[in-house]
């Protein structure tokens, strides 16, 4: 728990298949490491869950994580997404760093999808953007 207001930003993935986890686990590590040294970056980490690829980090404000968001490692994480993963994000500003139970229940009910299904990728289908 922190005592000062923090923004949150959680993410969820699931690959699309197998065969990418190689390629997903090249860009989560690369990822996760520039994630904790960005500036801002308060805390970082990682948990597999109903077996969905979930990150909480917790950011001074909510212009560090944009400036996080399109640099670097996660930018070309970004741009691999779609070949091999689905997902939902959320951010928001709050006092307290949920837990993880917290976490999953916030994801599960007000995480916003990214990036596009399998269905939409094979048909050419335009994907939701990250808001």
């Amino acid at each position: 728990m922190t005592t000062q207001s923090v923004y949150v930003s959680i993410t969820g993935l699931q690959l699309k298949a197998r065969r990418h986890q190689p390629r997903f686990w090249w860009h989560a590590i690369r990822s996760m490491i520039q994630a904790r040294k960005a500036p801002g970056n308060l805390s970082t980490d990682a948990r597999l869950i109903d077996g969905v690829h979930h990150t909480r980090t917790a950011w001074t404000d909510e212009a560090a994580m944009r400036r996080y968001l399109v640099a670097g490692a996660h930018l070309q994480a970004m741009k691999a997404f779609g070949a091999i993963a689905t997902g939902k994000t959320l951010g928001f500003t709050t006092d307290a760093l949920p837990d993880w139970d917290e976490v999953h229940r916030l994801w599960q009910t007000e995480g916003r999808s990214v990036g596009r299904t399998a269905t939409e990728a094979r048909a050419g289908g335009i994907g939701k953007a990250i808001r």
